[in-house]
């Protein structure tokens, strides 16, 4: 196809004069097959350079190597019949790739993202995100030589896997060219700096990040590092969720926010309209709450102490996954990090979708969901 010609003449250029970082395919027009992104590196194979391509499917990653050329004859055929966008990632430019319902290509250029070539290795070492900035050190994570502080190993990881994710859902999302960004519980601020971090100081994308705190302690704390470390678009405010009220948000998150206070984070976030809403919710308790004195004790899986919480658990997140999409979200719920660091690993994220689904379709999931548990009513239906 002659347009796109454009493009692998682009690539064949960054890669013979050495600017090159990486292609990526997002937005699938089908996600029955489980196929969410494809990535494209350049790597040296038995010494022969190789176009790799990681297939991120929902459950598990395939990689394949070719040759530069068949590796941008394989990325054709899947942006014409599989995705819906492709950029181009150099260090003088980004190159998006849009492809309309009629298979035409249209370009536009931005700003580079990246300003350093990644390995070239074959078995690449696990890439992370967050260097080891300055501001780790102030956060507890570094010591005074910059290096990791090994009790707080767990907590690195978990951070870099974090923002792996919000790379992935930011690729994926509708978001306008600034970015404002509200994390509903910032507590330490351990991942809203590494947010800002990396999508503004290495990215150089345009976000506004607000954390709200209840704890002065905290925000005062949190205030004072971001401003030691010029993070100017970056802000903490000392207020409950309830109380929060400004309705411009693009993205909403709420990570390990306590029990009803996840609920309190998603309504702003539906109120907002927010492009992005993503949750790691904490405790159970409301749920649990409404069963006492009900007939839940017919369901044989609630009779163990241990089965009961991790069911309740399930319910809970189902139903807001729900009631979030009878308020026009697709959804997804999955395994934040491996329950070897820590057990609170469930993120639930909600992107806004222009197509209606069917509210009395939902309805009825909700009503039979509760019926089965015995629940007489889910917090997020008495606030939305």
């Amino acid at each position: 196809m002659a347009l796109f010609k454009r493009f692998s003449d682009l690539v064949n250029e960054s890669v013979a004069i050495g600017d090159f970082v990486k292609i990526t395919l997002s937005k699938p027009l089908q996600k029955q097959g489980g196929l969410r992104n494809v990535y494209a590196r350049l790597i040296w194979l038995k010494n022969t350079q190789k176009l790799s391509l990681t297939y991120h499917y929902k459950t598990n990653d395939q990689v394949k190597n070719h040759s530069v050329s068949e590796g941008l004859e394989v990325l054709e055929s899947l942006l014409m019949s599989s995705f819906r966008t492709a950029i181009l990632f150099t260090l003088r430019e980004d190159l998006q790739v849009f492809v309309s319902k009629k298979k035409l290509l249209s370009f536009k250029t931005t700003n580079p993202s990246f300003t350093a070539i990644p390995s070239l290795e074959h078995n690449q070492p696990k890439h992370n995100r967050i260097a080891a900035g300055l501001y780790l050190k102030d956060l507890g994570i570094t010591d005074d030589q910059n290096e990791l502080i090994p009790k707080m190993a767990d907590k690195f990881r978990q951070i870099n896997k974090y923002i792996e994710i919000m790379e992935s859902l930011f690729a994926s999302a509708k978001l306008p060219k600034t970015v404002k960004i509200v994390d509903m519980g910032s507590g330490k601020g351990y991942l809203t700096f590494a947010l800002y971090d990396y999508f503004v100081v290495q990215r150089k994308m345009n976000l506004k990040i607000t954390g709200i705190e209840l704890r002065h302690g905290l925000v005062d704390k949190c205030n004072v590092i971001a401003k030691k470390h010029k993070f100017e678009h970056l802000r903490f405010e000392c207020k409950s969720i309830e109380t929060f009220d400004d309705n411009s948000i693009d993205v909403l998150i709420a990570l390990h926010a306590c029990d009803t206070a996840t609920d309190d984070a998603i309504l702003k976030g539906v109120t907002a309209k927010a492009n992005l809403i993503v949750c790691a919710p904490c405790c159970h308790k409301q749920i649990r709450q409404s069963l006492k004195g009900s007939n839940s004790n017919e369901n044989p899986i609630l009779k163990y102490g241990i089965f009961k919480e991790r069911q309740l658990e399930m319910v809970t997140d189902t139903l807001r996954a729900l009631i979030l999409e009878k308020n026009h979200y697709k959804t997804n719920i999955f395994e934040f990090v491996s329950n070897e660091h820590t057990r609170k690993n469930i993120l639930l994220v909600a992107t806004r979708s222009t197509k209606k689904n069917d509210i009395n379709q939902i309805d009825a999931k909700i009503k039979s969901m509760k019926e089965s548990y015995g629940i007489t009513e889910h917090y997020l239906e008495t606030i939305v």
